[in-house]
């Protein structure tokens, strides 16, 4: 059985504030930790006003600080919007404050739209440099020399993991050339996962930070007393997705009994092909999903996300996924 983890994008749903989202992301963290998952993860978005993580160190301090062994990090920082030595600063605080304890996952997408992106200071262009910057990023953390003439403090000779994230074969080849674990994101970008899985385990070449290919992947999860409950609590995701699509980026909004009822078909199809990786229903039926997906994929670790409306839904969802895999 895999390691199983969680990403939490911290969703701000429609009748909520931000406050209260980064309260319920203490409240996921610490049931987590009860439950026994390995790893609380959490992602980079930018204007984005349902999602609450943009400030993704700074919440994974808060988080930290108010849990006492699971492991928290970056799902990710998206590097091409940080100069890499910043990164290595962030994240060398935030193991010094928590020590073995603090994961470093890099993404490629800026996470944001264009005019975002200018008012970071940053161009679309940068994102080809991703390769480069994270080998400057691993200069500065375990791979960095007493005579090296710039230092991150912290952050210097500090051994955190670093990870590659990738929804493509990129990000696949390049951790598989650096030697680092892996992780796809499959619960919005299903169809590349086979082949880059297949890619990073054949090109994986050994390194000082792994001796052998360290896979994961994320799967939507919605788990409830009843497969209509479930199916429910999946419609404020779909929402999110359709209104992204329709270029009205908004909070999450509340679910509904019939989501055909404000999708046309099109729409709906495009959302659920990139929701393929989802389980949904009462927990036997999850139980078959989360089964099929481990033995189709092989990975490592297992990475749960649950973009419910209701905080109590999502811990409900996450506590059955423990007792599933985890018990």
């Amino acid at each position: 059985m895999p390691q199983v983890s969680i990403l939490d994008l911290a969703p701000v749903p429609e009748s909520g504030t931000v406050a209260e989202s980064l309260k319920n992301a203490v409240s996921i963290a610490q049931a987590a930790e009860r439950w026994g998952y390995h790893r609380y993860w959490m992602a980079e978005h930018h204007n984005m006003t349902g999602i609450a993580s943009a400030a993704t160190a700074i919440v994974l301090g808060h988080i930290a600080s108010r849990t006492q062994h699971i492991r928290v990090g970056s799902a990710g920082i998206m590097l091409p919007n940080h100069p890499p030595y910043i990164v290595a600063e962030q994240f060398g605080t935030l193991d010094a404050l928590y020590p073995n304890r603090v994961d470093l996952g890099l993404g490629r997408a800026p996470g944001t739209d264009g005019q975002t992106l200018r008012a970071l200071r940053r161009s679309p262009n940068d994102a080809e440099q991703f390769p480069n910057d994270v080998q400057e990023l691993l200069g500065y953390l375990a791979e960095a020399e007493d005579t090296d003439t710039i230092k991150a403090i912290p952050g210097f000779q500090q051994n955190i993991p670093v990870w590659i994230l990738g929804s493509s074969t990129f990000g696949a080849q390049l951790a598989a050339r650096l030697g680092l674990p892996y992780a796809f994101a499959s619960h919005f970008a299903p169809d590349h996962l086979s082949h880059a899985l297949t890619l990073y385990r054949k090109q994986f070449k050994p390194s000082r930070y792994l001796d052998k290919p360290y896979a994961a992947a994320a799967l939507n999860l919605f788990a409830a007393d009843t497969d209509r409950h479930a199916r429910r609590m999946m419609t404020s995701m779909q929402q999110q997705f359709i209104n992204l699509r329709r270029g009205m980026p908004g909070r999450m909004q509340p679910p509904v009994e019939d989501i055909k009822a404000i999708a046309d078909p099109y729409e709906l199809a495009a959302v659920n092909h990139a929701l393929n990786f989802t389980a949904v229903g009462t927990k036997d039926t999850v139980a078959r999903h989360l089964t099929q997906f481990i033995e189709q994929t092989q990975v490592d670790e297992l990475i749960l996300t649950c973009n419910a409306y209701d905080i109590s839904d999502r811990l409900n969802s996450f506590k059955i996924g423990a007792e599933i895999l985890l018990n």
